[in-house]
């Protein structure tokens, strides 16, 4: 997009102004009116990320029945399977398409057609900033599908503005805002393992430690072969684990193991 040189130091140095400000409003608006200098794009939403927590919300750019889809209903337990949650807890860092980070069956996933298809997005790419501790956000710029996804020019002008959006954003958010941590008893370490961590969604099931691990990759979009991989061990042994977690489950489907999931994680949160 064209913008003149003198406009984009001023946007830039909004951005820089507003890294000193308490609202994460001034913030958010300052450096998506920079990057819309740039770049096309729809939305912006900043998510925090600690482990397996509940992400807090840092900025939205999105209306009242917009954020219901995108902020409320992906707080509710969705972001466990969300790649970008995966990339900020592995502590990735700069820029990322979806696409360079999803699961081989992502778009095929029971996850992406019961949540994520309701975003009607053409794609989401996302700054990933690893903060102190294991804390991290994500900024994400999104198209919808009537604008259709991200040009590889645009692509590649975002990753080369990755530096700079980086470091802003530590700038403004050395660590995530107190008020976001888990309530602790006095003495009591912040290490303490959270109900949502992912090796206790389905402790109350019997299910293997194995079997666990099998069930969040399937729930991720993991396809048979990608599992074998990921865990060094036949697609063979993997078919035999799935067949087993039906059964112990008493489901039939991916479908049904997305509704089971579910289930769990309303009943932790809700």
């Amino acid at each position: 997009m064209a913008t003149s040189r003198s406009d984009d130091y001023n946007a830039l140095a909004a951005v820089i102004a507003a890294t000193r400000e308490s609202s994460g409003d001034h913030f958010g608006k300052a450096i998506i009116g920079w990057l819309r200098g740039h770049v096309r794009f729809d939305h912006c939403v900043i998510f925090g990320y600690r482990g397996a927590m509940r992400p807090p919300m840092l900025f939205e750019t999105f209306s009242p029945a917009e954020s219901h889809v995108f902020v409320a209903l992906y707080q509710e337990g969705p972001y466990l399977l969300d790649p970008f949650h995966h990339a900020a807890v592995e502590r990735k860092e700069g820029f990322w398409r979806m696409r360079e980070l999803a699961p081989d069956r992502f778009y095929a996933s029971e996850y992406f057609r019961s949540y994520y298809s309701q975003t009607k997005l053409a794609e989401e790419v996302g700054f990933f900033v690893p903060l102190a501790g294991n804390d991290a956000l994500v900024l994400s710029l999104m198209r919808l599908r009537a604008s259709g996804p991200f040009g590889t020019a645009d692509a590649r002008l975002l990753r080369d503005m990755a530096p700079a959006v980086v470091g802003l954003c530590k700038l403004r958010w050395p660590s995530l805002p107190a008020d976001d941590a888990p309530a602790t008893s006095p003495g009591e370490a912040l290490s303490v393992p959270n109900e949502l961590d992912r090796a206790h969604i389905w402790k109350s099931l019997s299910l293997t430690s194995r079997e666990k691990q099998v069930v969040d990759l399937v729930l991720q979009g993991h396809s048979t072969e990608s599992i074998a991989r990921a865990l060094r061990i036949g697609p063979g042994t993997v078919k035999v684990h799935r067949r087993n977690i039906y059964r112990k489950l008493e489901i039939k489907s991916q479908a049904g193991l997305f509704a089971r999931f579910v289930e769990i994680i309303d009943g932790r949160i809700g």
